[in-house]
């Protein structure tokens, strides 16, 4: 008898698809749900206690602080660069 894997090990939380969208959709999904879902630094008191509360909207469950970010991370790459940008110009002005 085969000895088979544990039951959703594979497909995570893309699981409730069964076997529909193809493989790499789910895997997908999953990645970015896990990614989601942890916890992030606070921008205003440094713990780790930001949740997602909606769409683009994080809170920190400590000090209640709440901010817009991206869909699914607080911090993406486009708006990482743009703060870079911003502190760059801001230097170079005064």
């Amino acid at each position: 008898m085969v000895e088979g894997a544990a039951k959703g090990r594979k497909t995570r939380s893309a699981g409730r698809f069964g076997p529909r969208y193809g493989r790499k959709s789910r895997v997908l999904v999953a990645e970015i749900e896990e990614n989601m879902r942890q916890a992030f630094k606070c921008p205003k008191c440094g713990r780790m206690s930001v949740w997602r509360e909606g769409t683009g909207i994080w809170a920190c469950t400590k000090c209640k602080y709440t901010f817009a970010g991206g869909t699914y991370l607080p911090q993406t790459m486009a708006g990482k660069a743009m703060a870079r940008n911003i502190k760059k110009a801001t230097e170079t002005q005064g």
